[in-house]
């Protein structure tokens, strides 16, 4: 969900100025693969109806719009409410023909686990998702980092990586990440207090940040490759994005981003591109190639989230990683 300190900010003053610009990015078709993290949901508000409501609604979307997704799994979130009833929705994203990942059990930062840690909680983390998958013939593929914190020193970052290797992983990275969390909460806030003016502001600046997002990461990978990679976008499982999903449907055609599953996306040659990073931040893909290609991304056109939707989101919970 949160990054501390984040690399983004420090990396401005060394945008390059003969960088291609947004609208070219946008001027071709690509393919994106959606993804939903911190199943079977992220909410602040502890009620179980609410919970099975918004992931109803996500997979009502995706469906109506002919989008395959992943959504990766937090295990520990399963206790929270109704376990039979949280494993149901977890059986209704297999149902709905759409394919689920490891989120580690508790949601915890290798950096505070340490490898072995970490690596435990990784296996915690399996048993349902491993279990209604095998039901449908189909095993764990996908491993999402919880931050998109991925080890340090390196000798940590080394072990858990060579640990989900010989146990059938695929690290699934991010290459657009719009911060959606940030706005999610305030989001929830706004409907327990029956506020309709203030919930309709933040989808309204929700969904222009996310046009900007998506268009800034194109031009990124333009800055990078030289054209459009096959993106994979981090979005989390909400009530926000329960009730923006044809909106999101409607950006992505919009942008001319066809969607595809995350093998498909993962097929494109960019993410055969060297991770170099070690650090403890949580920093998407493109960050991390942009160090191995030793070329720069334009941060000079980066939007960060609106000052007041990050101020409402420290008001509604103070957690930031």
């Amino acid at each position: 969900q949160v990054n501390a300190v984040n690399l983004k900010l420090a990396s401005l003053c060394l945008a390059a100025a003969a960088l291609p610009s947004v609208a070219d990015a946008r001027s071709s078709h690509a393919e994106i693969a959606i993804t939903f993290d911190d199943l079977p949901a992220l909410t602040i508000l502890h009620d179980q109806p609410y919970v099975t409501y918004l992931n109803t609604m996500i997979l009502r979307g995706l469906k109506r719009h002919r989008i395959p997704a992943t959504g990766f799994v937090n295990e520990s979130k399963l206790d929270e409410l109704n376990r039979a009833q949280q494993i149901a929705i977890l059986q209704q994203w297999l149902d709905a023909s759409m394919d689920l990942g490891n989120h580690t059990f508790s949601h915890e930062s290798p950096n505070t686990l340490g490898a072995a840690g970490y690596i435990a909680d990784i296996i915690k983390g399996e048993p349902v998702t491993r279990d209604l998958l095998a039901a449908r013939h189909r095993h764990i593929t996908w491993f999402r980092h919880p931050y998109l914190e991925t080890g340090t020193p390196l000798a940590v970052k080394r072990e858990i990586d060579g640990w989900l290797r010989a146990h059938g992983y695929r690290i699934a990275p991010v290459t657009i990440d719009g911060d959606d969390w940030e706005f999610a909460e305030p989001y929830d806030d706004a409907i327990a207090r029956h506020d309709e003016p203030r919930r309709q502001s933040i989808r309204r600046e929700y969904l222009q940040h996310s046009a900007k997002t998506v268009r800034w990461y194109r031009a990124a990978a333009h800055a990078l490759f030289g054209r459009d990679i096959a993106y994979v976008m981090l979005l989390h499982a909400t009530r926000l994005n329960a009730d923006c999903i044809d909106d999101i449907a409607a950006l992505l055609k919009r942008e001319k981003l066809r969607p595809v599953s995350l093998a498909t996306a993962m097929a494109d040659p960019a993410y055969l591109t060297t991770d170099p990073y070690v650090g403890k931040d949580g920093i998407e893909w493109l960050e991390r190639w942009s160090m191995a290609l030793r070329k720069e991304l334009p941060w000079d056109s980066y939007s960060e989230v609106p000052k007041d939707i990050a101020a409402d989101y420290d008001r509604v919970d103070a957690d930031r990683h």
